[in-house]
């Protein structure tokens, strides 16, 4: 199974709702006990430590905005999964959605290193060098569909919880 990185586009009444109660967030981030999944949602799979890494060059954290978009945001509410969910303001979904718009599935697969990859223990490191290609392929898929997922939710001015599940 393994950890997977979730998205989820929230309007900002609700994200605000939800910062103010944060009881209520696995409710809405899991609805029918997990059987569906909220709205405007997506997750990158097992890709989210190589889309950090290549964006950013690091294994945790970097330069903002480029680095909210995986693993950035504030803390709120418990654990839901593999710690707590984080939460992007709609003006840091702005940012981000700007940001990754300058980088193009190319440009974003000229980032791929497999040996940095695999030294740096970027998730799941055993992909990187073993599969090359087909690794690459995987992680750039999913940045395509992350992106989409920005540039749609800054397009309805909404802001973004991001947890990994």
């Amino acid at each position: 199974m393994g950890m997977a990185a979730c998205f989820v586009a929230v309007d900002p009444d609700s994200l605000h709702k939800l910062q103010q109660s944060p009881a209520l967030l696995e409710g809405f981030l899991y609805p029918d006990d997990g059987d569906s999944e909220p709205p405007n949602y997506i997750d990158v799979d097992k890709a989210w430590h190589g889309i950090h890494f290549m964006l950013t060059g690091t294994d945790y954290g970097g330069a903002e905005p480029l680095s909210l978009a995986v693993l950035g945001g504030k803390e709120i509410g418990d654990d839901v999964g593999y710690g707590p969910a984080r939460v992007l303001e709609p003006a840091q979904v702005q940012a981000v959605a700007a940001a990754l718009a300058t980088i193009s599935e190319q440009d974003f697969r000229s980032r791929f290193a497999p040996q940095a990859m695999e030294a740096a223990d970027i998730y799941p490191a055993i992909i990187w060098v073993r599969d090359g290609q087909e690794a690459l392929d995987y992680v750039a898929t999913y940045y395509v569909e992350l992106a989409s997922f920005y540039a749609a939710a800054a397009a309805r001015g909404d802001g973004a919880i991001l947890w990994l599940c």
